[in-house]
């Protein structure tokens, strides 16, 4: 077996974990569902889920990721008892990867083009509906959409061409030191606006009766939303953690890796949220107001600001970089799958994969314009694609690594404990 690659420092590994977890998960899907359900309240539940779920999770990919060295495409053959079909696993990590790639590689592309359209001052004096129309006018235009799409894939691919050190840990390495840096700018840019107090109390106040508003449904509605969030939000359940496990060494145990990295990806989805409600409430707008949040509302809240242009172009290049550095890991992982399951090259898995990942996210540009007709329960491609990934593939994944570690049919709790606990640091005790 060839020497596995290794990341030349632990702050590399922290930072790509959670690059792959930090993504549009925080900064755009969480800020709006955290509107949507009542604020604070809705962010305590989520944070009791990701302690609960997320975290264990979190140690169980990376702990079968360094103690079988491979990425999802091997590790269970190499763990699993003799005579066991685990292995099947590799399948749900690899459709699950691509299913994410097909929609995200296109959002990506929206950001990107919303930070040239920004930097450009396409939004300058554009009311709501105006705004509204440039949005729709883009989703209206396959060329456009397709064209950023392959250049995020593009982007995406040299990056990791250039290997796990040179390519993949130091651009993130970069790009995660810019994105926060970019963060905190446009926080106390944010905090500093005429009403943004309003919208801090409706992000920091627990108030839980607007979760009940709907009665129980609601607050069923809620809990969802919040245990789907804590598995979302760390990209749990496909294999898309387990690979940067397999690039560890023994040096330090699991669990405290695990916890670093669901902190800082918390913290810059609550940063996030420091930027949106405290404009939102600025400027008067529903911050429970959808998608359509970031690409409509917000260009035309920043039209209307002091050196708007600047602080949106600022807000979406932190989107872009947000997007990229999951990208850049998921595409890691899509990259050593292929390496680790038939032996080929480098070059090779980056070149036959790149070609594919871009074909495949085709079907999603088109469902917003020429298949726009087509829909399984008035769901859109790009709506098919991420139900299958947020509410199928990755909470079964997770329930499959669970059986897998901690029952004697699977790799079995003892192994499990004796490899996430070996190292200096945090140590899972059994009662957990």
């Amino acid at each position: 077996m060839a020497k596995r690659d290794r990341f030349s420092s632990n702050i590399g590994f922290l930072l790509v974990s959670a690059g792959c977890a930090i993504g549009l998960g925080n900064v755009w899907r969480f800020p709006y569902i955290t509107g949507e359900y009542g604020g604070a309240a809705f962010i305590l539940m989520y944070l009791f889920f990701l302690v609960v779920f997320g975290l264990p999770m979190l140690s169980m990919e990376f702990t079968v990721g360094r103690a079988s060295q491979r990425s999802i495409s091997r590790a269970f053959d190499v763990l699993e008892p003799e005579g066991t079909k685990w292995h099947f696993m590799r399948w749900v990590g690899f459709i699950g990867n691509f299913l994410l790639m097909m929609f995200y590689t296109c959002v990506a592309g929206w950001m990107l083009n919303y930070f040239i359209k920004m930097s450009t001052g396409t939004f300058e004096g554009l009311n709501v509906a105006q705004t509204g129309a440039v949005f729709d006018a883009m989703l209206a235009n396959p060329g456009e959409v397709v064209g950023w799409t392959i250049a995020v894939c593009v982007i995406g691919m040299l990056v990791c061409a250039l290997g796990l050190n040179k390519g993949v840990e130091r651009v993130t390495k970069y790009m995660m030191s810019a994105l926060f840096v970019i963060l905190v700018i446009l926080i106390i840019r944010a905090v500093t606006l005429p009403g943004a107090e309003d919208g801090l109390a409706f992000y920091l106040m627990p108030d839980f009766s607007k979760m009940f508003a709907n009665g129980a449904a609601g607050f069923g509605d809620a809990v969802y939303a919040a245990m789907g969030q804590s598995f979302f939000t760390l990209s749990i359940g496909i294999g898309s953690m387990e690979i940067f496990g397999s690039y560890l060494g023994k040096e330090r145990r699991i669990f405290g890796q695990a916890l670093s990295v669901g902190v800082l990806d918390t913290v810059i989805a609550l940063m996030a949220g420091l930027i949106i409600f405290p404009v939102c409430f600025a400027f008067g707008v529903d911050p429970g107001s959808g998608p359509g949040l970031v690409f409509v509302t917000l260009p035309n809240v920043f039209s209307q600001m002091w050196l708007g242009q600047l602080w949106g172009a600022l807000f979406f290049l932190f989107m872009s970089f947000a997007a990229f550095s999951t990208i850049i890991a998921v595409f890691q992982n899509i990259i050593q799958f292929a390496r680790d399951m038939w032996g080929i090259s480098l070059k090779k898995s980056v070149l036959i994969n790149g070609v594919l990942l871009i074909l495949l996210a085709v079907p999603c540009v088109l469902g917003m314009t020429d298949w726009a007709g087509f829909s399984i329960g008035g769901k859109s491609i790009m709506d098919i694609e991420d139900f299958l990934v947020s509410n199928n593939l990755l909470p079964i994944g997770s329930l499959v690594y669970l059986l897998f570690c901690m029952t004697r049919y699977g790799w079995g709790w003892d192994n499990f404990m004796a490899e996430v606990n070996e190292g200096k640091g945090l140590k899972i005790k059994n009662w957990i």
